[in-house]
């Protein structure tokens, strides 16, 4: 079970060499960045422990990676989600259909009497973690302390792979969620003293958003990585062309990447280049993800048929 040392390929990009991290390489159940982030919950015993609590969307990585962490540790994985689409439900294949596989209880909060309006989050809070005392709880996708332990590793790899090549500096780029991984890299590099910085952008709730994770994490903000800004924006989730032109794009390089956050990051990469004239070399963390793609590049086929 490879769950660290991923390979760095190169590829061609932007007509330039771009480094790819190739952290899809990492056990599949795990999704890439998820085995980073859990590493912490693998490596440590948890006495007493019989539960895993977390909560996300019904078609997460980190919903399928949290059922694989509890299957493989012998504890029961209680995910809630605000609803469940019925699509969702009819699928065969995907982090849900799998995560249901591997025993996982699917919460929907929607068909809950006692929910009164509140977000997953508070639900859990107030209702769930007060009985609950046997239970470790995880936030939505993996942020916590606990991420950074294995995160750090990452980050070791990263900077023994800059000094093997003999590098006066580099860049790390990635796109990001709660930007739990982008945080703690940069953290690392900076504690130090490393010539490596982390380039991110906001694939899910805009740059605001991202800035409040990264501060819920750490309030030294200079641990915060530098955040990319878009001239667009775009909804999380949301299926747009350019994203898939782009995903296609990078696909032909031979390396499949997810099709939620990495069109976003390469556009978003692709404009920092264009718009700073940065030759420092740039080392893309491929995240993994790619069993999401089984739902998500049908949508995508049907939706841009032409």
């Amino acid at each position: 079970m490879r769950l660290s040392h991923t390979p760095v390929d190169a590829i061609e990009m932007f007509d330039r060499e771009i480094f790819v991290k190739r952290d899809d390489l990492l056990h599949p159940e795990f999704s890439g960045n998820k085995a980073r982030k859990f590493a912490y919950f693998l490596e440590h015993d948890f006495p007493g422990v019989d539960k895993l609590i977390g909560y996300g969307s019904a078609q997460a990585n980190s919903l399928y990676s949290m059922s694989a962490l509890a299957k493989m540790r012998g504890w029961q994985l209680d995910f809630y989600v605000d609803h469940i689409a019925s699509h969702i439900k009819t699928q065969s294949q995907g982090n849900y259909a799998a995560a249901c596989k591997n025993g996982a209880n699917i919460i929907d909060l929607s068909e809950t009497d006692d929910r009164e309006g509140r977000d997953s989050l508070t639900y859990i809070q107030e209702q769930v973690l007060p009985t609950q005392k046997q239970a470790v709880f995880v936030p939505e996708g993996g942020r916590c302390s606990y991420a950074e332990y294995g995160v750090f590793k990452l980050a070791e790899e990263i900077r023994a792979w800059f000094k093997q090549r003999g590098l006066s500096s580099l860049i790390v780029f990635l796109p990001s969620g709660t930007g739990t991984t982008a945080l703690f890299l940069n953290k690392y590099f900076v504690e130090r003293g490393a010539a490596i910085r982390v380039l991110t952008c906001a694939a899910v709730g805009g740059d605001d958003y991202l800035k409040l994770q990264f501060k819920a994490l750490s309030d030294e903000t200079h641990h915060h990585p530098e955040i990319v800004a878009m001239p667009k924006k775009y909804h999380f989730g949301k299926l747009y062309r350019e994203f898939f032109e782009m995903w296609k794009r990078v696909c032909s390089t031979g390396i499949e990447f997810e099709l939620l956050y990495d069109p976003l990051g390469w556009m978003a990469l692709e404009h920092y280049l264009k718009s700073s004239g940065d030759r420092t070399p740039i080392i893309y963390i491929h995240q993994g993800g790619l069993l999401g793609n089984i739902s998500m590049l049908p949508r995508y086929q049907r939706k841009f048929a032409d």
